[in-house]
């Protein structure tokens, strides 16, 4: 498949990366960047050569946001349209089996600050900042926020999509909004080092925690636990799991055959 605003590579550690390419334009969603960004995510979790998704930002900057020369001559119904097509990489990510890392340089803000929350796992360039800015241009970025309040909680979130501030790297990372900040000239290798690493893992372990642990967090407590037993008592039963008790017991490397 052919995308004209994505760059895709898949290596043979079983991470592929997936690269916003408009960096003229700060790597800026538009409807054609959010359509292929879907269909390109759905793509290579079918992909079974694929076990991590890196997704990054073209040029000096991870995503600024959504294009706002769309808005123009839109009805209310067209808009809201509009928007979910923007948000819906969003909404793709949770949905995925797949783990999807952020790799962020520069700036990512508004919906880019959104797809950073959303993505499984972030590691951020030291010099990189991010934010829910669209409030400073008369807009909002109610969509955004919701993967962000899930990562640092109400107040946090609620400050971020009020003010509208850029904040640095060790504060994204102190909030909750990355896991990892490293400098920019190690950015590239840091990031792919660490989706390899997760990609040697038993792929259907990954799958099964990922699902599990967005699935049990819309669940009451005692109900979380039991739905997580659940999906471990299934993922005793693989050969995945079998290989990987055995492979301990005999001091060796698994050898993972995803089912």
């Amino acid at each position: 498949m052919q995308f004209e605003n994505l760059i895709i590579e898949t290596g043979e550690d079983h991470v592929a990366s997936l690269t916003l390419n408009r960096p003229q334009q700060l790597n800026t969603f538009t409807t054609p960047l959010a359509l292929e960004l879907d269909r390109a995510l759905a793509m290579l979790d079918e992909d079974a050569g694929v076990r991590v998704i890196l997704l990054k930002g073209a040029g000096k900057n991870f995503c600024a946001g959504i294009d706002v020369g769309e808005l123009e001559g839109k009805t209310a119904m067209e808009l809201r349209a509009w928007i979910q097509r923007m948000e819906n990489p969003l909404i793709t990510i949770s949905r995925m089996n797949k783990p999807v890392i952020a790799q962020v340089q520069g700036v990512a803000a508004a919906n880019g600050a959104g797809l950073v929350a959303a993505a499984d796992l972030a590691i951020m360039a030291d010099n990189a900042r991010m934010g829910l800015t669209a409030i400073n241009v008369g807009l909002n970025c109610v969509g955004p926020v919701i993967p962000v309040a899930r990562s640092v909680g109400r107040k946090v979130a609620m400050e971020m999509l009020l003010y509208g501030d850029l904040i640095g790297a060790q504060d994204a990372l102190s909030k909750g909004l990355v896991n990892r900040v490293v400098p920019l000239g190690d950015l590239e290798k840091e990031a792919r080092d660490w989706a390899a690493l997760l990609a040697s893992k038993s792929p259907i372990a990954v799958q099964i925690a990922k699902r599990g642990l967005y699935e049990a967090a819309d669940l009451e407590y005692s109900k979380s636990f039991e739905h997580m037993n659940e999906l471990f008592a299934r993922l005793c039963t693989t050969c995945d799991a079998r290989e990987g008790v055995k492979a301990f017991q005999e001091k060796r490397k698994p050898v993972w055959k995803g089912c």
